[in-house]
């Protein structure tokens, strides 16, 4: 009995070590963080983006100043830095309140790191301007090609409350280079207080997407005071998305008809936005 008992508990075991070993690939080909295999694009020499991020690094309760750490998604930063910088771009990175930007810890984990976050761990420059990045404030929104918000759960806290991100978005959009501007995820809120030169939101009635209602409420996260799906629902976006068993899972670009706002579902969606952005721009 007892040696049988040994059996069981070994092959309990390493079926177990198996499915450690494989979660990764398994949770990629459900379709977390999917690679990109559409076309690719060098764009001229001298064409520049602009990444802004949260800058709050706390997942708490309204009225509470502690929990756990949290900040950006990393990969929603590293996949549209990396298509941006591969297709021949200069970059900036800015957060609301500049400085170092909060890095979600959770998307080092060993199933959830993809490619471009290990290729961030051994970039000088790209750390670098996470550690100091650039102050929404002191930036000229105007002199850019692209201009892009990162999500996470951080950006629930901030990019929907930023009347500076408003109005600089707002500025940029009327600017002379006409960037094209783009989101994942959370970072869609950065999106919310943009007006045209009546006063209007300039999303209303634009092609949107941005995290899901039900994926926020599958992952059980529902503390924060923003949800991207709800708040561009509100300013009158035509919210598109997929779905999947689990949302966390499935991905999504909107465009809208005037070809000027590329949204991403979820942390899926970041590279494909960026992609579709610098497909765009070749375009022109």
């Amino acid at each position: 009995m007892k040696t049988k008992l040994l059996k069981l508990g070994l092959a309990a075991f390493a079926l177990a070590a198996v499915l450690v070993i494989a979660l990764p690939t398994i949770l990629h080909k459900a379709g977390l963080h999917p690679e990109y295999t559409g076309e690719t694009h060098q764009l001229s020499a001298g064409m520049r983006a602009l990444i802004i991020t949260t800058s709050h690094g706390v997942l708490n309760a309204p009225n509470e100043t502690t929990g756990d750490p949290t900040g950006i998604a990393i990969s929603e930063l590293t996949h549209p830095y990396y298509s941006f910088l591969d297709a021949g771009m200069q970059i900036d990175v800015a957060s609301i309140k500049g400085g170092q930007i909060p890095v979600d810890p959770s998307g080092f984990g060993r199933a959830s790191i993809s490619p471009g976050d290990k290729r961030y761990l051994n970039d000088p420059t790209l750390l670098a301007k996470v550690e100091n990045s650039l102050r929404i404030d002191d930036v000229d929104f105007t002199v850019y090609n692209a201009i892009f918000i990162v999500g996470g759960w951080g950006a629930a806290y901030d990019l929907g409350y930023s009347e500076v991100l408003g109005q600089k978005l707002s500025e940029a959009y009327y600017a002379p280079k006409e960037p094209l501007i783009g989101s994942v995820c959370h970072g869609a809120l950065g999106l919310i207080n943009v007006e045209d030169r009546d006063g209007n939101k300039l999303i209303a009635g634009r092609a949107m997407t941005g995290v899901t209602d039900k994926q926020v409420k599958e992952l059980g996260i529902e503390i924060t005071p923003m949800h991207p799906e709800t708040e561009l629902r509100k300013v009158g976006a035509l919210f598109e998305s997929q779905t999947a068993f689990r949302d966390v899972f499935a991905t999504h670009v909107a465009i809208d008809k005037e070809q000027r706002f590329i949204t991403g579902q979820n942390q899926n969606s970041g590279m494909e936005a960026a992609q579709k952005m610098i497909a765009i721009m070749a375009g022109k």
